[in-house]
C-alpha cells in the first residue's frame, strides 16, 4: 500500500487512540465544499452520502479527521454504558484469499502484507471508555459537522456477568439516553454482536431484536434510529426480522464483518486468545455479499410497504463501487477498510461520482 494507514496496525489499540490518526488524516487540511448540499441522510442534508462506519473512527479526533476530508457521514466507533476492553494485540492483519469470502472459502492466512486487493480481520471486541469520557468527546465531534454533514453514534448493550435478560435490555435504553444527552443526530444499535448469553448475533435473534429495538425507540423518540446487521443467509429469516423492527427503525446498516478461520503461515491461531480463532473479516472479499443484502433490503422495502433508509457497508474502495451500492438501493454508502489506507477515498469519489455513476 502506498499510505500511511489512519490507524496503524503495528500499534495496540490504546496507542492508535492517544496519539491517533495517522497518515493523512493527521494532516490539519480541509477539504472546501461549495453550493448547496443535494443530498439528504434521514432528514439531513449531505453533499454525497457517502461515510465512514463504525470501526476505524475511535474518538473524536478521527472523526473531525473524517469530517475534515470529506466523509459527510462518518460513525464514532461503537460505545457501551461502562469501559469495556479491547482484545489483545494484534487486532488487525491481512488476510490472503482468492476471490470472494464465502462459507467453502473461509480458512485464511493472515500476515502483516497489506496489498491490493484488501481485506483484512478486524478483532477489537467491541471496546469502549466510560460514558464520562464518550459523551462529551461525542459532542465535541458532532459540533464540528460543516454544512452537508451529519455525524452518527453506534453503541450496543452489554451483558452483565450475573445479569437477567432485563438487565440486558436496560443496558440498551441506558446507553441510547446517553447517547441522546450528548445533541448526535442519528444512531446506531449494533445488531450484529453475540446476543445476550449465546455465540448467535443478536440481529438473528428477531424477537430479542424487537424488544430492544422498541426500549430504545421509547428513550429516543423521533431521533433517527439505525440498525447494523450481519449478512443473512436465509431470505425468510430477513424478511421475518424487517417485518418485526420495521415499524420502530429509520434505517439499516449492512454488512458488518464476515467470520472465518484466521491462521499464520505456520498454521497457528493468528490472533491470540480463547474464541479469536474465528475472526471478522472485512474488504474487497465481502463486497458480494454487502450489495447482496442491499438488493435484498431494497426489494423487502417495498414488498412489506416500509421507508427505512439502507447504508451499503463492506468492500468499497473506488467510486465504481459506490455506485454499484447506490444501483442496488442503497441510500448511503460506507467505506472502512479501503479508507484506513486512502484517507482521500472521499475526495477521489466526489470528483469521479458523476462521471461513473449512471
Amino acid at each position: 500500500m502506498t499510505s500511511e494507514p489512519i490507524y496503524d496496525p503495528a500499534k495496540t489499540y490504546q496507542e492508535n487512540f492517544d496519539h491517533g490518526p495517522f497518515g493523512m488524516f493527521a494532516d490539519p487540511a480541509i477539504l472546501e465544499q461549495s453550493g448547496d448540499p443535494q443530498h439528504t441522510f434521514l432528514g439531513h442534508p449531505v453533499y454525497l452520502p457517502f461515510g465512514i462506519p463504525a470501526g476505524p473512527l475511535l474518538n473524536g479526533n478521527y472523526v473531525k479527521a473524517a469530517l475534515d476530508k470529506g466523509y459527510d457521514i462518518p460513525v464514532y466507533k461503537t460505545v457501551r454504558t461502562h469501559r469495556f476492553p479491547c482484545h489483545p494485540w494484534p487486532n488487525v492483519l491481512a488476510v490472503k484469499i482468492d476471490g470472494d469470502l464465502t462459507a467453502s472459502n473461509n480458512h485464511l492466512i493472515a500476515d502483516e502484507e497489506y496489498s491490493q486487493p484488501l481485506s483484512i480481520t478486524n478483532s477489537f471486541g467491541v471496546p469502549s471508555f466510560d460514558p464520562d469520557f464518550w459523551q462529551p468527546d461525542l459532542a465535541s465531534a458532532v459540533a464540528h459537522a460543516y454544512d452537508g454533514q451529519v455525524v452518527v453514534a453506534s453503541f450496543q448493550g452489554t451483558r452483565s456477568e450475573h445479569g437477567s435478560v432485563a438487565d440486558y435490555i436496560a443496558d440498551f435504553a441506558l446507553g441510547a439516553r446517553l447517547l441522546k444527552e450528548t445533541g448526535v443526530k442519528i444512531i446506531e444499535v449494533n445488531l450484529s454482536c453475540p446476543n445476550e448469553g449465546t455465540s448467535n448475533l443478536l440481529c438473528f435473534d428477531t424477537e430479542r431484536s424487537r424488544e430492544v429495538v422498541e426500549t430504545i425507540k421509547n428513550e429516543i423518540g423521533s431521533l433517527p434510529l439505525i440498525i447494523k446487521c450481519a449478512y443473512f443467509s436465509d431470505d425468510a429469516k430477513l424478511k421475518e426480522l424487517i417485518q418485526s423492527v420495521g415499524p420502530y427503525i429509520d434505517g439499516i446498516s449492512s454488512i458488518n464483518t464476515i467470520s472465518a478461520e484466521v491462521r499464520d503461515a505456520a498454521g497457528n491461531q493468528a490472533l491470540p486468545g480463547e474464541g479469536r480463532l474465528w475472526s471478522g473479516v472485512c474488504g474487497s472479499s465481502i463486497k458480494w455479499a454487502g450489495v447482496d443484502m442491499v438488493s435484498r433490503l431494497a426489494r423487502l422495502r417495498e414488498e412489506l410497504g416500509l421507508s427505512y433508509s439502507i447504508v451499503g457497508v463492506g468492500g468499497v474502495g473506488d467510486a465504481a463501487d459506490y455506485c454499484e451500492y447506490r444501483e442496488a438501493g442503497a441510500d448511503a454508502v460506507m467505506a472502512a477498510t479501503s479508507v484506513m489506507w486512502n484517507p482521500m477515498l472521499a475526495q477521489e469519489i466526489k470528483s469521479k461520482v458523476e462521471e461513473v455513476c449512471q
